[in-house]
């Protein structure tokens, strides 16, 4: 394919973890004509790693709010006069334990604009990246038309966007539903809880889980979930318009590895790792540590962040990085994460690099974070 004939790529929330692997998939891939990533943040303060250098480089980078109206010249105006071809928004709040009003302004107000703006410039494919923790837990993985149970206001605020971003005329939608999303530099609950197995190895302590080991909690690895993106741009544009009567061309779709991935996975990858060992409450116990939750969540909490800030003192780390063991309440309140992907490879042919966790899982995000001296 000629360089002129690579589709045009704008990613929104491009500095953040999805975001930079999306951007280092087209660049190492050399899959587009021209790419620009658009965030809040400064690349000097998004803790990039040396390998995102290139793939999210100033020049192609615009600092902006994609949620206000007067950046979008500068977001989607390109210096040739064409429009990009995908928009994919990757941005939004992602913490968890906020006021409503925050994943309202940062999350469903930056998905409405960018939606409206897109369908106006008659962009090919955009793809809103969301949440599977929107599902009721089933007895069985939850498809796409499952009944939904909001796990935290995130979850609500991105499944409101969800809906009104299929009101828009025009828009060539696409909706990406995911999991836990595993790999390297992640700085999310998954690595949360690296951080305290860390903790409790360094404290001699077991580590204790909520309910039982096979509570499922499905994974997707990170560079997985950005070839799924590209997949789903790809696959969107070639649909063009599909019309809100037709119900035989799903729009939404969970992406998600095919290894079943429940807490019990979770716990072994601890051991493994750090030679911490582990231990399950059980659900009777489970409700009754929700009665008294907060209490006992401080009291975790306090153990664990004093430990972790002595051991990285003693290892003597100076910039140790956006990760700690702190775990948020609201994390503690989860439901079963068990979702079917089947949808999305059935309908675009996509298949998984990475099926199944490896063995040592883990220990690749500890390295990655070794390499940039945040690992006590």
């Amino acid at each position: 394919m000629s360089e002129a004939s690579k589709p045009a790529i704008l990613i929104v929330g491009g500095l953040g973890f999805l975001g930079r692997f999306l951007a280092l998939h087209i660049h190492e891939n050399n899959l587009a004509s021209e790419v620009r990533i658009v965030d809040k943040l400064l690349p000097q303060l998004a803790w990039l790693a040396p390998e995102f250098s290139e793939a999210c480089s100033q020049d192609k980078f615009v600092q902006a709010d994609a949620s206000r109206e007067q950046s979008f010249s500068r977001i989607f105006d390109r210096a040739n006069g064409a429009q990009f071809d995908y928009v994919i928004n990757c941005g939004g709040e992602s913490r968890v334990s906020q006021p409503e009003d925050v994943y309202r302004l940062r999350s469903y107000a930056l998905s409405m604009a960018l939606g409206k703006e897109s369908a106006r410039r008659g962009i090919r494919a955009f793809i809103e990246c969301s949440t599977a923790t929107i599902y009721k837990s089933d007895s069985s993985p939850c498809k796409e038309d499952a009944k939904v149970k909001f796990w935290y206001p995130l979850a609500k605020w991105k499944y409101q966007a969800e809906t009104d971003l299929r009101k828009i005329p025009d828009l060539n939608l696409c909706i990406l539903r995911f999991p836990h999303v595993y790999g390297e530099y992640d700085t999310g609950l998954l690595t949360t809880v690296m951080c305290m197995g860390r903790a409790y190895k360094e404290l001699d302590k077991p580590v204790y889980f909520l309910k039982t080991g096979d509570q499922p909690m499905n994974t997707v690895y990170v560079k997985d979930a950005v070839r799924a993106m590209w997949t789903a741009a790809e696959w969107r544009a070639s649909k063009g318009t599909i019309s809100p009567d037709d119900e035989s061309t799903p729009i939404a779709f969970n992406i998600v590895d095919h290894n079943k991935t429940t807490k019990g996975h979770l716990a072994e990858g601890l051991k493994k790792t750090f030679g911490v060992e582990y231990n399950f409450i059980g659900t009777m116990m489970t409700q009754m540590v929700k009665l008294n939750l907060e209490e006992i969540m401080d009291d975790m909490n306090e153990e664990a962040l004093q430990v972790w800030a002595e051991i990285v003192n003693k290892k003597n780390i100076q910039r140790p990085g956006p990760i700690s063991p702190f775990l948020e309440k609201e994390f503690l309140r989860d439901s079963d994460l068990s979702i079917d992907g089947s949808l999305f490879e059935q309908t675009t042919g996509f298949k998984y690099e990475r099926p199944t966790l490896s063995d040592n899982w883990i220990q690749p995000v500890v390295d990655s974070f070794e390499r940039l001296g945040w690992w006590p």
